[in-house]
């Protein structure tokens, strides 16, 4: 078991960006917060990590696949986004807010079309991962990294430039 200064340590260097990844790969912080803190609770109990970045990211990515409860989390967070927006358009806050909801609600659905460990890649990459770290946490040769980054890239502007089409096409269809 590492002692309390190397503890701290690892605490103080990993913690806010394993949070940032939680809750990007989340959209909760709070549950983000909570995957963060059973991780740092496992690294306290292992002897020794050999390389400490990848092996928190990949118990944190563990621990989010593993959860029963993220389908129902997630529900309630789209749930609670629709209601939002709803109060939002009887509102009426104007143009840009609205589109900037719902230009951000369309990112979202899209990076949560993409295959699982897509997603994990692209957002580890966002977070600063190296190439290594991704390979590492993901499970994947350090060769298919790229590979997959490139893959998840395009099936995601794939993914993103479908529901604007598919919205200008419900626009253009509600003021005719």
């Amino acid at each position: 078991m590492p002692d309390a200064d190397e503890v701290e340590r690892l605490f103080r260097t990993y913690h806010d960006g394993l949070v940032r990844y939680l809750t990007r790969r989340l959209g909760d912080r709070d549950w983000a917060e909570e995957v963060a803190q059973e991780t740092f609770v496992r690294a306290l109990r292992q002897e020794h990590i050999a390389s400490e970045r990848s092996w928190l990211y990949a118990v944190a990515t563990n621990l989010v696949r593993d959860e029963a409860r993220r389908d129902e989390r997630r529900r309630r967070h789209l749930q609670l986004l629709a209601a939002e927006a709803r109060e939002a358009e009887r509102e009426d806050p104007g143009p840009s807010a609205l589109e900037r909801a719902q230009e951000a609600a369309r990112a979202r659905r899209a990076l949560d079309a993409l295959a699982e460990r897509d997603r994990a890649a692209l957002l580890m990459r966002e977070e600063g991962l190296d190439y290594g770290e991704i390979a590492a946490a993901l499970e994947l040769s350090v060769g298919s990294v790229g590979t997959t980054l490139a893959r998840a890239r395009r099936r995601l502007a794939e993914a993103y430039e479908a529901m604007e089409t598919e919205q200008a096409g419900r626009s253009g269809h509600a003021a005719s």
